[in-house]
Order: C-alpha cells, then structure tokens, then sequence
C-alpha cells in the first residue's frame, strides 16, 4: 500500500497511512457482540452482555457510549492496518490519516458538521472504557481499556486565518491490535454497510460473523435482541425485524421470522386462551453470480502472515 507524505503550510511533514485501498473490513469479535451504542444521541447507560462464557461491559464517558456511527472509525483504522499486513508492510499501533479518504469509505459528506462529529467521534471512542473476557491474540484482560488510547486532530491556519484539518492521528488498543494481527479472524464488510441504521448494522454484522458458506443462522428472537445489544422492548424489536425482512434491502443476506406455537410439556395440562408463540430469526445467505458461476458468499479470512 503506498503511503502518502503530506507538507502543511508551516513546512511540518506527515506520513500519511490513507488513502485506503480495497475493502472495508473488520475483526469478527466487534461483529458479534454488542460493543456499541445504537443511537446517535448521548447513551449515558451502561452495556451489559453476558451469555456463553463471553461478558462484556462498556462504560460511558461524560459524553457518552461510544456508538455504532463512532464504529465507522474503528473499522476504517482496523482496514489500514488490515491493508498494511497484507502488503507485508511493518505494522504498529499509530496510525494516520485524512478526515477527507475516511468520508470518502463511509460516504459522508464533507460538511462543517462532519468535522464536528469526527471530533465527536474520537472523543467518545477515546473516553468510552471497555472490559471483556474475550482473549485477543492469546492474551487477556482483566481491567478497563478504551477504543483509542490516544487520539487527536492536526490542524494548520490557511492565509486568512481560518483553521484547516491537516491530518488524524490515533492509537488503536492493545486488544483489537492484538486480534487482528495475530488471530486474524478477519471479515470484508458490504460497501452498503454505511447506508444502513443501526439494527440493520448489528443484523447484518451478525449475519457475516456466523454465517459461513451456504449455512443459515437460526437463532431464538430474544437471543438475537441482546445479541444486537438493542434496548427496545421485545414487541419493538420484533416489528422493527419485521421490517428488515419485508423491505429485503439486507447486503448479502435475506431475514425471516418464524413463528412457533409453544407444546406444553408431557404430563402438563393444555391450557385455554392465549398461547406461548416463540419467534426464531433465519438469517440466510445470498447467492452471488461471480465469471458466470453461482457462487455462496464465503467468509474471508486473512492468510497468515
């Protein structure tokens, strides 16, 4: 990948890790459980996720959980650092880069208020503080540790004074560092990811971390509710699926819900009037026409390095 040197007006001189060649990706932990917000105003409450021997909790800082939209930027970092292995170029823990190539990957518009939010942004993914049981690269954690131990933005005074962005830097954690470079478990995102909302984020990043090949994921409703770390209440969260399935516009993915009438147990009574209805989501793959050939979607896991 071929790194950029950019001068500023005052002669200072940066490497730049962008622009970002090639796909999105990401690390298949922070696809499959909930390590985010799903909201774009301030969630003061904490996340909680414990199942299957996976516990997980994300404390706010005074602005906030980091959220799904903050993720952009994580993702964006994890696939230039992702590009950079696979070049078989050195890779660290810093990294910098342009507001304007991580718009143009996201698709957002190059606004005062984009600008606005990306400091937004690093602010919360810097402050937010994470702590997990989920081992990256061999090794565990036991306190707390956040998205980006250091982040800050560069900037430069044009000739009539205003304040012009020159660059982003970071430093992305020890454990997602760890986790891409030496577990890789790695998986491509759709190009339409960033034009998805929040539940269809969660649903489709779900969808990529447990379905491989042609396998559907059948799971419980209320499984997948904690699971996409929603915090509606479970009728909302139903109609809102309902929603995804009719409209079908899921990348790569097709979502259906099943309803089953609950049996009573041998020995137990029948019971009259309402009956027990348990919902169970299939999430099912897509096929693709790739050189005139049906081919399943397939995960794509980074080759060691």
């Amino acid at each position: 990948m071929e790194r950029t040197k950019v001068a500023s007006d005052q002669g200072d001189l940066f490497i730049l890790d962008s622009p970002l060649h090639g796909e999105v990706r990401g690390e298949r932990s922070i696809m499959a459980f909930p390590f985010f917000a799903l909201t774009k105003t301030a969630q003061m409450k904490p996340i909680e996720y414990h199942a299957e021997n996976v516990s997980i909790e994300v404390h706010p800082s005074k602005t906030g959980v980091a959220t799904i939209y903050d993720k952009e930027i994580v993702l964006y970092i994890a696939s230039l650092m992702i590009a950079k292995i696979r070049e078989g170029e050195p890779v660290g823990q810093d990294f910098t880069f342009t507001a304007h190539d991580f718009f143009r990957v996201t698709g957002t518009s190059q606004s005062k208020r984009s600008y606005d939010r990306l400091s937004e942004a690093l602010s919360r993914l810097q402050g937010t503080q994470i702590r997990t049981n989920i081992e990256a690269g061999g090794e565990g954690e036991e306190g707390f540790f956040s998205w980006l131990p250091e982040a800050k933005l560069s900037y430069n005074r044009g000739r009539a004074g205003e304040r012009r962005l020159k660059a982003v830097r970071v430093r992305l954690c020890d454990w997602l560092y760890r986790a891409i470079k030496m577990d890789q478990r790695i998986l491509a995102y759709h190009h339409d990811y960033f034009s998805l909302g929040p539940i269809e984020r969660r649903v489709y990043e779900l969808a990529r971390s447990h379905c491989e090949g042609e396998d559907a994921y059948e799971v419980d409703i209320d499984v997948l509710r904690r699971q996409v770390g929603s915090s509606d209440t479970a009728p909302r969260f139903k109609h809102a699926l309902k929603g995804i399935a009719e409209m079908d516009e899921l990348p790569e993915f097709h979502v259906s819900l099943l309803d089953e009438v609950v049996q009573p147990a041998p020995g137990m009574p029948k019971t009259r009037g309402r009956r027990e209805v348990r919902t169970k989501v299939v999430i099912t793959p897509r096929l693709r026409k790739s050189r005139g050939a049906t081919l399943a979607l397939t995960t794509q896991l980074m080759p060691a390095v």
